[in-house]
């Protein structure tokens, strides 16, 4: 049994039916621990969820201003995105400018995420492309920055590329991890992944949230990675998705990012601080609804916006025919006060 504490309640009627355990970090950017809930330093894979970090040396490098990039660009490369015809164009136009297309992304196929969008496919009798997939934006990324380096673009998934070196660099400095000695794997996309505490990730996001203390080069890539969250977030996420909803509410005052297996993390610039946290049995309605109330509990979310995303956030509970019958909801864990 996980040491680490209840975050979320799935209720039925007025009876707890499920429980979701998980840990979670916030720190400032001075390496200073907000608040520390369950085990933080135990090591995890923060998957999609450190795309934001992922992308800083596609701007550091120079590779985005070569190639033009837009905000639309930058955002999707940051994406886990739902496969909607404006992510899927988005894709295919910026390879189109590197003179490659969907058979160049080494992320594979799968049927767009976002439901209507892979209804339309299926009733125009079309197959998915690589584009579809929600992180065909990020390899889009790393090809960029590998035709801009004039590197193999073949072989970009490889751990020794330079572009996988590039990202896993940017996160030591930022993270204060030395990640050679960490665990390591193969993401879903199929680029490295590599394990790291929550604790750290977290002080790499409150790093992004307020790069002051960076060098200049640092600080002008992560102030337009930024930009582009919050001009762009529907090229992040996608229609009806927290992600996406929780920037265009806060107007990028609270930048979160999904990853797989109940990973979430965000970044408060104004305060400086970064948030990380992971559900223990990996389950996204579980993360959706804690990384809510997080920000809601450190005031990054005001009453009006609580209003609007909690719905979406911590949903009700249906049963086939459509009628609520529980809901999720917050445990006692997450009702810190700040």
């Amino acid at each position: 049994m996980s040491a680490n504490p209840v975050l979320v309640d799935i209720m039925r009627g007025e009876m707890v039916e499920s429980r979701h355990r998980g840990a979670v970090a916030l720190v400032n950017n001075a390496g200073e621990t907000l608040l520390a809930l369950g085990d933080i330093d135990e090591a995890i894979y923060p998957r999609s969820a450190i795309k934001p970090l992922q992308t800083i040396s596609l701007l550091e490098s120079g590779a985005a201003k070569h190639f033009g990039l837009s905000d639309a660009e930058i955002s999707l490369a940051c994406a886990s995105h739902g496969g909607e015809p404006v992510h899927v164009q988005g894709v295919e136009q910026w390879l189109h400018t590197l003179s490659l297309d969907n058979r160049d992304l080494a992320c594979g196929v799968h049927a767009p995420l976002h439901a209507p969008a892979a209804a339309t496919l299926i009733a125009q009798g079309q197959s998915p492309s690589a584009a579809h997939n929600n992180c065909s934006g990020k390899h889009a990324g790393f090809l960029t920055l590998a035709r801009h380096w004039d590197a193999d673009t073949r072989s970009y998934t490889t751990r020794d590329h330079p572009t996988q070196v590039a990202w896993r660099d940017v996160l030591c400095e930022l993270s204060d991890d030395d990640l050679s000695v960490r665990p390591h794997g193969i993401d879903g996309c199929g680029i490295p992944v590599v394990g790291l505490p929550l604790r750290n990730v977290a002080l790499a996001m409150a790093r992004f949230a307020d790069p002051r203390q960076l060098g200049k080069v640092r600080r002008t890539a992560i102030a337009r990675i930024q930009q582009a969250l919050t001009t762009q977030p529907l090229m992040m996420a996608g229609t009806g998705r927290l992600c996406t909803e929780t920037i265009r509410l806060t107007q990028g005052r609270a930048l979160i990012k999904t990853g797989a297996e109940g990973v979430y993390t965000g970044a408060v610039p104004a305060a400086g601080i970064g948030i990380a946290l992971k559900i223990d049995d990996g389950h996204t309605r579980a993360a959706e609804c804690a990384i809510a109330t997080v920000l809601r509990r450190i005031n990054a979310l005001d009453d009006g916006e609580w209003r609007q995303l909690q719905a979406l956030a911590c949903p009700p509970v249906f049963n086939v025919t459509g009628k609520p019958v529980g809901r999720t909801q917050a445990a006692e864990a997450l009702e810190f006060t700040w």
